[in-house]
């Protein structure tokens, strides 16, 4: 239908079925949190905010921030990425900083990993460097919902040094 060749169709049936898997996987019961996907043929270049679950099939260039985030095989994101949980079996170019991390034996990751655990399978492809942090997940919920979150040094360590302290 349409004029697309039945191996398109088939692929497509393929993204739907992981979609839905993946929508199966990830809901919580009573959870309201919403899923959201960006399809094989779509390509986004800018920030992407999600307050929920983020699957992506298609191509990324800028920053993604959602609290779960699963890169699906044949996906590209060129940018940074955070999140709370992330599956990749895509390629990712850029910095990560994720509570949970998840490298499929598909994915190729050109950048550095900052997690609270990662898990890389076999024949994954991972070029950078992985440091463990212990709160990944405080900085990733500041990042991706605005909400007040007391700030560390290793976030504002300028704050006194710029005048926005007041002196008594």
């Amino acid at each position: 239908m349409f004029g697309k060749s039945k191996g398109d169709a088939a692929e497509e049936d393929r993204d739907v079925g992981s979609a839905q898997e993946v929508q199966r996987s990830t809901a919580t019961p009573g959870a309201s949190e919403a899923i959201s996907s960006i399809s094989s043929g779509l390509s986004i270049v800018g920030k992407i905010v999600g307050h929920g679950a983020v699957t992506i099939f298609g191509h990324i260039e800028g920053e993604l921030h959602a609290s779960t985030v699963v890169i699906a095989e044949g996906a590209q994101v060129e940018g940074d990425v955070v999140a709370e949980e992330l599956t990749i079996s895509g390629h990712v170019e850029g910095t990560i900083h994720a509570n949970r991390v998840k490298l499929n034996s598909t994915a190729v990751v050109d950048g550095d990993i900052f997690h609270g655990s990662l898990a890389i399978e076999e024949n994954a492809q991972f070029e950078g460097a992985s440091r463990r942090l212990e709160d990944v997940i405080e900085t990733s919920s500041r990042v991706q919902t605005n909400r007040y979150q007391p700030q560390t040094a290793s976030i504002d360590s300028n704050a006194g040094a710029n005048g926005s302290q007041s002196a008594h």
